[in-house]
């Protein structure tokens, strides 16, 4: 039998950190935008991105103002 999405079990406010804690404040029927799950570790924040470094780019610009003693020649003529 082919395997399909897993089952994503449904977030109540029965789940949330808040509520469990009773920290929360709301009397609503879903959850709210601050729910946050329950864990025995407590409040977790959220896994960031792993850093990574860029390649060094080159230092010296593709295109740059011409100088002074440039423009002056430029416009001399």
């Amino acid at each position: 039998m082919p395997q399909g999405r897993p089952v994503i079990k449904k977030v109540s406010c029965e789940d949330c950190f808040f509520r469990c804690n009773l920290l929360c404040a709301l009397d609503l029927d879903e959850p709210c935008a601050t729910f946050r799950p329950d864990s025995p570790q407590g409040l977790c924040p959220p896994q960031q991105l792993r850093f990574t470094f860029r390649q060094e780019r080159r230092t010296k610009a593709a295109w740059a103002f011409p100088s002074a003693q440039e423009q002056a020649a430029l416009h001399a003529r």
